[in-house]
């Protein structure tokens, strides 16, 4: 892996070049040399080095000069200057310019690598991040959204105007239909989607505590507060402010939130210092916030500050279309993460699916189908794997006979019966222990914990 990282040595004594070089091979990176700054910049250009190890005291230009031009054509330059004690000044007054750090001559080899390799993985993680950032951007563009629906689709082109401005955006629905997916899509198709995005449930926090986490508060400003800390407002400064149930807040938090929504600015709980940000916000509720303003239970001037654009989320109802999908999507998710091996749905499990109503939307939909994961025994989902809402009134084992079968029951029935006898067995002769059981039956402890509810196992 290090070999894919090229370090250039600068000084003008040949023995520091040779030691340097022998040191860095070693620990396998590909290394080039310079004899001063001129040979230094030359090479540069030619080899682009990840890292520039460089004295700073060199004939013709020295290695302050030297960094500053590398700087001028690419800032991105990763430089370790080297020096001696009585030049440690000069060194820090180049990191302030943006070299990386500095060693002090003469120099511990273990320092000299510990240094470069803490370099080296700072790049390694950089690069990670900016792949990441990339690969998220583009799993929230509007032709990555998994649907088959036109309803979704005619929503995400209009979410893919709206990305573009910074105008407050409010998006209404109901639970579980994915009104913070439809935030992140905005943010990570925005301008500022580099920036900051910070996301706060308005209704998991009292009003005293929501107060303190949106706007931070000074040292002082009530008990417990030993130091001052920044709030979301200001996490968020120069990327977007997402507040989740913004329905729930008190009417003193909506006088205040108003007037960072006109004016860009607050002050802290206990400060009289005004903090100015500039933060894009959106806002969500699964409540009618219109009904709350005619009621008088939410203030009509923040109502209209933070509708400027409004989104409906899409509830799964309509959008029957895309159960399916979703549902083979959750699938592969839920069995990849509890390393189970099942691959497809009874054709009577989809029909129950799609036949269901669903109140809780897709959260409700991803659930059932992790639920029915750990709950099946085999390759695939069958009705019986299905909560009793959605089966109706065929409950789980319950066995029933079937026209023109005999036995007057099903192999997935026979299956289910031996697992219940099995896994009460091994929890009697373990005394309960489900982490021993779990483990003596291969399966995982969360997967038992499903199984004995299932059954009904004491």
């Amino acid at each position: 892996m290090k070999d894919n990282y090229t370090i250039l040595i600068v000084d003008d004594e040949e023995s520091v070049r040779k030691l340097l070089m022998a040191v860095l091979k070693r620990e396998g990176y590909h290394v080039e040399s310079a004899i001063d700054g001129q040979d230094a910049l030359e090479k540069y250009n030619t080899v682009r080095p990840h890292v520039v190890l460089m004295d700073i005291r060199m004939p013709t230009m020295n290695g302050i000069a030297t960094f500053t031009e590398m700087k001028k054509k690419h800032s991105d330059v990763t430089v370790i200057l080297m020096t001696a004690f009585a030049a440690v000044e000069t060194a820090v007054a180049a990191i302030k310019l943006g070299a990386f750090d500095y060693l002090i001559k003469p120099f511990d080899i273990d320092e000299v690598t510990l240094l470069v390799n803490r370099a080296v993985q700072i790049q390694r993680m950089e690069k990670e991040i900016t792949v990441l950032h990339r690969e998220l951007n583009d799993s929230y563009r509007s032709d990555k959204v998994l649907t088959n629906s036109k309803k979704v689709e005619k929503l995400y082109q209009v979410i893919d105007k709206v990305a573009k401005s910074n105008a407050s955006v409010l998006i209404v629905g109901e639970s579980g239909t994915g009104k913070e997916l439809i935030a992140n899509a905005i943010h990570y198709n925005s301008p500022r989607c580099k920036g900051p995005f910070i996301k706060i449930n308005c209704s998991a926090l009292p009003e005293g505590l929501l107060e303190s986490e949106l706007f931070g508060h000074e040292k002082g400003a009530f008990t417990g507060a030993v130091m001052r800390r920044s709030g979301r407002f200001e996490q968020a400064d120069k990327g977007t402010l997402f507040l989740d149930e913004i329905g729930e807040i008190s009417t003193k938090l909506q006088v205040k939130l108003l007037r960072v929504l006109q004016e860009r600015e607050f002050e802290r709980v206990g400060g009289n210092e005004t903090v100015k940000v500039d933060v894009r916000i959106i806002t969500a509720t699964n409540r009618n916030l219109e009904q709350m303003v005619q009621n008088g239970q939410f203030r009509q001037d923040l109502y209209y500050r933070m509708n400027v654009i409004c989104l409906n989320s899409i509830p799964l109802r309509e959008r029957k279309e895309d159960i399916r999908l979703l549902a083979d999507h959750f699938l592969q998710k839920f069995s990849g993460e509890n390393d189970r091996g099942i691959v497809s749905f009874d054709n009577d499990a989809i029909a129950k699916l799609e036949e269901y109503n669903w109140p809780g939307n897709v959260r409700e939909l991803a659930n059932v189908i992790e639920r029915a994961v750990i709950m099946s025994t085999g390759s695939m989902i069958f009705t019986e794997d299905l909560p009793d809402a959605l089966r109706k009134n065929s409950m789980i084992g319950e066995i029933k006979p079937e026209k023109n079968n005999p036995l007057g029951y099903t192999l997935k029935e026979m299956i289910k019966e031996q697992e219940c006898k099995l896994i009460k067995q091994a929890l009697l002769s373990n005394r309960g222990n489900k982490m021993k059981t779990a483990k003596e039956l291969g399966i995982s402890r969360r997967t038992l914990i499903y199984k004995t509810q299932e059954y009904e196992i004491e």
